[in-house]
């Protein structure tokens, strides 16, 4: 039963350290295409922004809606991940006892 935990323990770490570092690479090429560094014409650059988008805006979507107007500024992937980290805080905190024996 523990190594199941720790099995799931991993798997669920590495999601959350995936997909943050998918959320980052959004908020990086939204700067990109803001400032023309890179042209979404480009295929390539089209296919990864139109994947990036399609991965983070169903869970960025909610906090927007959620977040007052604060002009051009968007503090959703800021919250979205203070939350992922508060989740895997929380997750690790109650099942680590069990996946590594440190229940007394």
């Amino acid at each position: 039963m523990a190594s199941l935990l720790q099995g799931l323990l991993f798997l669920f770490n590495a999601a959350i350290e995936i997909y943050t570092w998918i959320l980052i690479a959004s908020v990086i090429l939204s700067w990109l295409v803001a400032f023309n560094v890179v042209n979404t014409n480009n295929q390539v650059v089209y296919a990864i922004g139109s994947f990036i988008h399609r991965i983070t805006e169903p869970v960025l979507r909610p906090i927007r809606n959620f977040l007052p107007s604060l002009g051009g500024l968007d503090l959703s992937p800021l919250i979205l991940l203070l939350l992922l980290n508060f989740l895997k805080i929380v997750v690790n905190g109650w099942l680590a006892p069990y996946a590594y024996g440190m229940m007394y």
